[in-house]
Order: C-alpha cells, then structure tokens, then sequence
C-alpha cells in the first residue's frame, strides 16, 4: 500500500470483516473525516500488524474496553469477539480478571453488556461453581505465582515482610492469583497478554514492567507483548501505548 486511498480501502474492508459495514465509526464517516482515520489508523494500522492474531487482539481490546469502562464500545466489540472465535466464557473471563486492575464495578457493569449481547445471539451461560476452601486457594495463588513470576515473585508490594501491603497481600494471593487466575476458560498466555495491554492503559508502570516479563513464562513472545501495549493504543491512549512500548522495551534489555 502506497497512498493513503490504498490505506484507507484497506482498512475499511478490515473494519467491514470485524463489524459489518455499519461497524465502528461508520456513521461519523462523513464528520470530519473521523471514519477515514480510523479506517487508515485504527484498521489498517493497528488491526493488520503482524505479530498477534485476530482473536487474541480482539482479547486484549474486550480488557482495555473494560478497564477504561467503555460500555458504548464493548457492546460493539462483544458480538465481533464471538465471531472470531472467541467463546462466551473466555469473554467473560476477560472481564471478570479486568476487574483485578480496574475494580470490579467496572467488571460487573462490563458484564452486564457481555450477558445482554450473548442473550441477543441465544446464548447461555451455565454457572461455574468454585467452592475450593481457603486454604486451597492460598496453595494455587502461590503456586500461579511462581508460574508467572518466578524469582520475581516476592519483589516489592508482593513481598512477605513489607510492612504496609504484607497484611493485605495474602487476599491478592487468594483471589487473583489462586481464584480469577485458575478459572478455566482462557489460558495464561491470554491473560497475561490482557493484563499487559491493562496495565499499559491504565499507566501502571511498575505492574506492566512485572507482567510484560511474566508473560514470557506462561508462553507469550517478546512480539505478542509488545503487540498487546500496541492494541491498546487506539482504545486507551496512544500517549500510555508509547510510555508502555518504552517501559517494556527497557525490561526487555534487562533479561
């Protein structure tokens, strides 16, 4: 692709493949321009990168619309992420982790949208029972912990003997780690992938640092990180993507 023209008609048949030609931004086509840019942009420069499938930037656009409790755009975005592949409970699960790093207030309410487009479509849900005592949650939380983060595990805020998180830091072990992380439904390669593109969004710096390098062990790519901070541009922010590229690219020369 050399002109623009070609860019554009490129990125408008991506756009038209995700969401239909009354998709994202097609009723602004004629406001300024907006549609042609996020055609060119949007479409056929952050969508068509390669480096990350489909589905799973459409995994990590679902988490950085959740973080940024965007419901307008996650309802537009549910309906596509099915049709990629994504199934109902790895969706769900990307919402329901989001919360870890957003609230879940914004979880619940991201939820809500997910369950109203699943009903549109006939889809149901079953419910997943998780009644694992505490102590059994403990175990697996540590035991994720290590998976993801190695040697790494215990540094700063997670540490044991630190005196303002360490009385706290066992109910993240618990429940993010022990709890949300273990779910089925989406591998660890995902979810660390979302929590990357989260953090970046959020401008989490130390948190991003951490699981750009924790992503590594759960069988993400140097590429596929990068690409996930990438994906979130368009939706949280250029400005946090290019502060996240030099965060990750900085961990990265480090290891």
């Amino acid at each position: 692709m050399t002109t623009r023209e070609e860019v554009r008609r490129a990125g408008e048949a991506i756009r038209e493949e995700l969401f239909g030609a009354a998709g994202p931004a097609a009723l602004a086509n004629g406001v300024l321009g907006f549609g042609d840019l996020m055609a060119e942009l949007v479409y056929a420069k952050v969508w068509d990168r390669p480096g990350l499938s489909r589905a799973d930037r459409m995994a990590v656009t679902l988490g950085v619309l959740c973080a940024m409790q965007n419901g307008t755009q996650l309802r537009r975005h549910v309906g596509p992420a099915l049709d990629l592949g994504l199934a109902p409970r790895a969706i769900v699960e990307i919402l329901l982790q989001t919360g870890i790093y957003r609230g879940f207030a914004a979880s619940e309410t991201a939820l809500e949208v997910a369950l109203e487009v699943f009903a549109e479509r006939g889809l149901r849900l079953d419910d997943l029972p998780r009644e694992d005592p505490l102590q059994a949650l403990a175990e697996r939380g540590r035991e994720l912990q290590a998976a993801l983060h190695g040697e790494r595990r215990h540094d700063g805020h997670a540490a044991p003997d630190n005196p303002v998180t360490g009385p706290i830091y066992p109910l993240v072990v618990q429940y993010a780690y022990g709890e949300i992380w273990d779910r089925p439904g989406l591998d660890r390669r995902v979810r660390a992938l979302c929590a990357v593109a989260c953090f970046a969004a959020l401008n989490h710096d130390t948190l991003l640092r951490k699981f750009a390098l924790s992503a590594l062990n759960v069988g993400a790519t140097r590429e596929e990180v990068i690409e996930a901070i990438v994906q979130s541009g368009p939706y949280g922010g250029f400005a946090f993507m290019l502060k996240g590229l030099g965060i990750v690219g900085e961990a990265f020369a480090d290891v």
